[in-house]
């Protein structure tokens, strides 16, 4: 097991999956407190890096595109102190930081995960019920309903409607927009046969934000819908394939995994990573150290 705790939070790593628990410190940023404890499964991981400073470092995980529904939500537009999948790490732990790194590097190679895009999501996103306010109303979702209520400052031809009602069923899709400069960001639902272009300050099915304290955890709220949605990797309109590791079953539940037996299946590593030696593509000290990993295992 490989752990690193810092101010910033606690990352974990068991050799299958890394648990990522915020920090209580006054400068980790209120959505990744309210996100709260992440288990990332080393199948969502493309790549994992520590870039050292002069008084600290950063760890910053690269999950596969389309793995998990807060970054699809976000669309790459979350900020660096709101992002999950970064850790700030003090000078004196920068060894630790990079026995992480190593670990977690061995275990992508050892279980050949693809660093290719995902066809399912492989975390779960936000729980719900779910309800935040910022900008000009409050939006709540509780798996099945979406619900927008209005505050003082939305403007009137949006809020003369009363409260919005969006039934998941209904929603095509989920955009998460941060303010930026004098650009107001936004919470938008695109609704089934009842397109819009009206902008977010008069769309009754979007939240107007201004760029407050509270704004980013509206990313929540869509990473909460987005996994609900069919997955981008999918045909419009149909559930997600039932092809793949991460398939489900009629029950919901991981299909099984092919049986395979275990020292067999490592024999056949060690060799692969041999010839990848062999050709060069492993240097001397990676493939020792992902033999040592894989010797430890059997």
């Amino acid at each position: 097991m490989a752990e690193i705790i810092q101010r910033d939070g606690t990352w974990t790593f068991d050799g299958e999956m890394l648990r990522l628990v915020p920090g209580r410190d006054k400068n980790v940023s209120l959505l990744r407190k309210s996100l709260g404890e992440l288990v990332v499964p080393l199948a969502a991981l493309a790549g994992i890096a520590f870039e050292q400073g002069k008084k600290t470092g950063r760890l910053r995980l690269r999950l596969r595109d389309g793995a998990d529904p807060l970054l699809q939500a976000a669309g790459g537009k979350l900020g660096e102190s709101d992002d999950p999948y970064q850790l700030t790490v003090e000078s004196d732990r920068y060894g630790v930081a990079e026995y992480v790194v190593d670990e977690v590097r061995n275990a992508l190679l050892i279980e050949q995960v693809p660093p290719g895009p995902c066809d399912s999501y492989l975390l779960p996103g936000p729980s719900v019920p779910l309800s935040v306010s910022a900008g000009d109303g409050t939006a709540s979702f509780d798996g099945e309903h979406i619900r927008l209520e209005w505050n003082w400052k939305t403007e009137e031809a949006k809020s003369a409607s009363g409260t919005r009602m969006l039934a998941l069923a209904d929603v095509a899709a989920v955009e998460w927009q941060p303010a930026v400069g004098l650009e107001n960001g936004y919470l938008r639902f695109a609704v089934r046969h009842s397109p819009t272009k009206a902008p977010p300050k008069y769309d009754p099915n979007s939240v107007e934000l201004w760029g407050f304290k509270k704004d980013p955890l509206m990313a929540l709220v869509a990473a909460a819908v987005q996994v609900r949605l069919p997955h981008p990797a999918g045909a419009p309109g149909q559930a997600e394939s039932a092809e793949g590791p991460a398939a489900l079953t009629a029950a919901g539940a991981p299909g099984p995994a092919p049986a395979e037996d275990d020292h067999d299946a490592l024999l056949r590593r060690l060799r692969e990573l041999g010839e990848l030696h062999k050709a060069g593509v492993l240097t001397d000290d990676e493939f020792s150290l992902a033999k040592q990993a894989i010797l430890k295992r059997m």
